[in-house]
Formats: structure tokens, C-alpha cells, sequence
């Protein structure tokens, strides 16, 4: 029995279309960043006039929409298949890394500067929360840390609608939280450039505190 055709020609090439004006897109936000972001420069680039593009994108912020939910779907899905493969919470480390460096535009997206006058939709938030929900499952399979701060600790028992519905306890939502925060802030100075010219390796500092994040 033949196999059941699951698109026409026409929503092919609208898919196409779609993925080459993300494509220009990316372009420009890699030269200027993405508050500068034109549909009307992208579509010049591609030969079509404004009205034709938007026939594909109502405007600018659903565009940027699909690149910052592209952006996210990618990380969760490199995290995920990471821990899928057995990873322990060193190991989502390194999966973060590499995607970070694998496309410094893409992470600047979604963790840089925020664009002006632009507000992400509920949909992009629960994909966030799926890598965040690895690493939670990654803190939880680890011994309790000694050095965890009771007063936060206590906040997090009243304040952990963030991870959603893991039973994890207090001092794992703690270590989720500074190693998202803390190996991020090195990648984002990494990625910046930030640490150009200081004469020291960018990847051992990134290894010396994750170290100190998982303990002795």
C-alpha cells in the first residue's frame, strides 16, 4: 500500500520558503543583531517584494518568534538526548557547552539582550522549561550538598512553580539553579569575547567551575 502523502507541493514550498527567509534572517542578526531585524531587507535579499513576504510571516516579531522557538526546541533537544544517552549533570554541562559554540547567534537570541517591545508566547516558555527540567532530574540523582544556603533553600520550598511538577527536593532545585546560572555566565562572557586578550583558557575555567558546582 502506497505511503500517504503527507503534505501537497504547495505546503512544501511554503516550508521551504519559510526556512530560507529564517535562514536571511539569521544572516542579519548575526551582522546587526535582531532589534534590527527587516522583513522588507530580507525579502530585497530574496528577490520578492515586502507583501509577498509577509505572505509568509504576518510581521517581525512572528519571525523572530519561530527563530527564538527554534532556538529553545534546539537546546531542549540536545539536552535531553544527552541525558537519554546517560549523561550525568557533568555531562548536560559539556551538551550545553557545545551547543553554545555551535552557533554563538542562536544562544545570544535567546539569552543576550532582550528586543525591545517584544514578548515571547507561552509555548516558547514550556520548551524552556524542558531543559530545565533535565537538569532538575540531574540535581536530584546527586548527593545532598553540603554547602546549600538554608535560607534559599527554604524559599525554593514556596517558590518552585519554575520546575514545574519534579519531586525534587529543595537543595536539588538550589544546585539547578547556580548551575544554570553560573555556567551560563561564563558562556555568555566566553561568547561576548569577553575573556579576549586575558591570557587564560576560556574551556578551564568553564571545567574549574563546574567542578566546584558538583562538589567534592
Amino acid at each position: 500500500m502506497p505511503e500517504a502523502r503527507t503534505s501537497t507541493p504547495r505546503e512544501r514550498y511554503r516550508t521551504q520558503v519559510r526556512a530560507e527567509i529564517k535562514d536571511h534572517a539569521w544572516e542579519q542578526i548575526a551582522t546587526a543583531g535582531a532589534s534590527a531585524l527587516s522583513l522588507n531587507a530580507i525579502a530585497k535579499r530574496m528577490g520578492m517584494s515586502g507583501p509577498a513576504l509577509y505572505r509568509y510571516f504576518d510581521g517581525r516579531d512572528e519571525l523572530i518568534t519561530e527563530l527564538i522557538r527554534d532556538a529553545y526546541r534546539s537546546q531542549a533537544d540536545s539536552l535531553r538526548a544527552a541525558a537519554a544517552s546517560g549523561a550525568d549533570l557533568a555531562g548536560l554541562a559539556h551538551a550545553l557547552r557545545a551547543w553554545a559554540l555551535d552557533d554563538p547567534q542562536r544562544y545570544f537570541l535567546i539569552f543576550g539582550t532582550p528586543v525591545p517591545g517584544y514578548r515571547a508566547p507561552d509555548d516558547i516558555t514550556e520548551i524552556a522549561a524542558e531543559t530545565m527540567a533535565v537538569i532538575v532530574d540531574a540535581c536530584a540523582a546527586l548527593p545532598p550538598s553540603d554547602g546549600t544556603d538554608g535560607a534559599f533553600d527554604a524559599h525554593l520550598d514556596t517558590h518552585r512553580q519554575w520546575a514545574g511538577d519534579r519531586p525534587a527536593p529543595s537543595s536539588a532545585l538550589h544546585r539547578a539553579l547556580s548551575f544554570w546560572s553560573r555556567l551560563h555566565g561564563v558562556l555568555s562572557l566566553e561568547l561576548a569575547g569577553q575573556f579576549t586578550g586575558m591570557g587564560f583558557d576560556s574551556a578551564l575555567l568553564f571545567e574549574a567551575e563546574l567542578k566546584d558546582l558538583l562538589g567534592p
